[in-house]
């Protein structure tokens, strides 16, 4: 019986490859776009950059989709080693002037050159950590107690908790919600019980509340500066609980996005055509362009292609039938869901600007070879079923060859 040629093309999964390679497409439109009304005479420069990083990110996925479960269980605790190292370094390499303008000490730069941003790689670190402990711990107490779930947000505390603390040093409020979303994602998945999970969201509801009322009292933001708020942080969420009496101001941003948001109508204004000044259009407010050229079918588009990806994300888990490749996928999909929300959210008005970057659209290095990563570790799971799979049929002509 004639046997079947397996190949790596075979095994790769473009479904997934697919939304991907078009949100990466709208991205270089948009920042195009965005590049030529704003800064002219660095299109070329921007869009060199970015395309760079897109072969980059695409090329460490390549490598990244060929990893076995076995070496990626392995250097899980190197690879998030090295991810608190890397967030070290902007607290020693970094912008006075950036840290002026954002607020943050969350980039690397020596000399004028800003480099990359470590929490960005982090999140990756993070997953596949939290990811290799939930089932370390599974395997190793198997009676469902709600000791045992005690002591396993206690192993979650343990590796959140540097995470956290260098976030804090780096004031960087924005990327820590997103370890926050990732955590609330894989404690769920993890099977935690309620008892524990219900009375935390409801400790999490009232402080949101009460820091809220505290903030609208009127003498609340005094308060909390004294208490130690940055005066960014009190501006921004000045700027979203009341845009408009502040558009002249600090809400200049947010006012100015969501006015170029509702000008797009529904069918936008045409390619290449901005009416408004919007800061930072390129990266934080990537939405804006694509809303105002494109309009609400050019919006619409843009989510179906993120609800595709992330559908074919969860086919491949089920697929799989690997629950630490489960744990990786259900973090990623946490990743980027809140930061889809989040960017999204406040470029609507909806929630605060926080800095946080639209996947695999917005300008920068960092946020894109990071999502690219997480996009090789989905393939890497599709691959290694694939590789199952073919394994499974050699087993089978083997059989039928004795026969």
């Amino acid at each position: 019986m004639a046997k079947r040629k397996y190949s790596i093309e075979s095994r790769v999964d473009y479904s997934v490859i697919l939304p991907v390679f078009f949100l990466l497409l709208i991205g270089l439109v948009a920042i195009y776009i965005a590049t030529s009304n704003d800064s002219p005479t660095a299109v070329m420069k921007v869009m060199t950059q970015q395309v760079v990083w897109i072969l980059l990110g695409c090329g460490i996925a390549f490598v990244v989709m060929l990893f076995s479960t076995e070496f990626l269980w392995k250097i899980t605790p190197y690879l998030y080693g090295l991810g608190l190292v890397l967030m070290v370094l902007p607290l020693i390499f970094y912008s006075p002037a950036l840290v002026e303008s954002t607020g943050a000490k969350n980039w690397v730069t020596i000399g004028s050159v800003t480099l990359f941003q470590p929490s960005e790689f982090m999140k990756v670190s993070y997953i596949l950590m939290l990811s290799r402990y939930s089932i370390w711990f599974r395997q190793k107490y198997k009676e469902d107690s709600l000791a045992n779930d005690w002591k396993l947000l206690g192993v979650f505390a343990l590796i959140t908790l540097p995470v956290m603390i260098l976030l804090g040093l780096q004031k960087d409020l924005g990327t820590a919600m997103v370890f926050a979303a990732i955590l609330s994602g894989l404690v769920l998945l993890s099977g935690i019980s309620w008892w524990i999970i219900a009375p935390v969201l409801i400790l999490v509801v009232l402080l949101i509340g009460g820091f809220l009322m505290i903030f609208l009292l009127p003498h609340g933001k005094d308060l909390l500066h004294s208490l130690g708020m940055d005066t960014y942080q009190i501006n921004r969420i000045s700027a979203w609980l009341d845009p408009f009496s502040y558009a002249r101001t600090i809400a200049y941003q947010q006012t100015q996005g969501m006015i170029s948001i509702g000008s797009g109508g529904f069918a936008g204004k045409g390619f290449n055509v901005i009416d408004l000044s919007v800061p930072v259009r390129e990266s934080d407010m990537i939405f804006t362009v694509i809303a105002e050229d494109f309009g609400f079918l050019g919006s619409v588009a843009v989510l179906g292609l993120y609800l595709l990806l992330i559908y074919r994300m969860i086919h491949v888990i089920f697929e799989s039938n690997n629950r630490f490749y489960t744990y990786i996928a259900t973090g990623f999909i946490m990743m980027i869901l809140f930061h889809i929300f989040e960017n999204i959210g406040a470029a609507l008005g909806i929630l605060p600007l926080t800095g946080i970057p639209l996947p695999f659209i917005s300008q920068g290095g960092s946020s894109l070879i990071t999502n690219l990563i997480c996009v090789g570790l989905i393939l890497s799971m599709s691959y290694q079923n694939n590789l199952h799979r073919e394994e499974e049929m050699r087993k089978h002509f083997r059989r039928s060859d004795r026969y």
